[in-house]
């Protein structure tokens, strides 16, 4: 059975930093995508970041890019993300998510997004919040 846990998520102030982490179970973790999404009320999923536990690779939303930093511990089957200089409009639940693909991406407005349709298996989110 595939499980992604989230952990590391809470009440942050702006400008703080936060780590969360994915722990991982029930499949080859060495050769899929990881991707961290978050929702925040009222608002679409989006696609936050991704690594692929095979080559490395690394996508990050344009968002984020700069103040996020992802990684992964294959050892571990564990993926970080790592939230540096906390804005209010961070505050979401953040999930992670696995994708049997390398390029779980999509175009929206003519910039490369991952797709939440490609990746197979959620975990039940983690909430941060950022107050201002």
């Amino acid at each position: 059975e595939v499980q992604l846990v989230e952990s590391g998520g809470g009440l942050v102030q702006a400008g703080g930093s936060l780590r969360l982490s994915c722990v991982a179970s029930g499949f080859n973790f060495d050769d899929y995508t990881i991707g961290w999404f978050r929702q925040a009320p009222g608002k679409e999923r989006e696609g936050v970041s991704s690594i692929s536990t095979k080559d490395g690779s690394l996508h990050y939303a344009d968002s984020v890019r700069g103040r996020f930093t992802i990684s992964s511990d294959n050892a571990k089957n564990t993926v970080y993300l790592q939230l540096n200089s906390l804005k209010p409009e961070d505050t979401a639940v953040y999930y992670c998510a696995a994708a049997g693909i390398a390029r779980p991406f999509t175009v929206v407005a003519g910039k490369l997004s991952l797709s939440p349709s490609a990746f197979g298996s959620w975990g039940q989110g983690t909430q941060v919040t950022v107050s201002s």
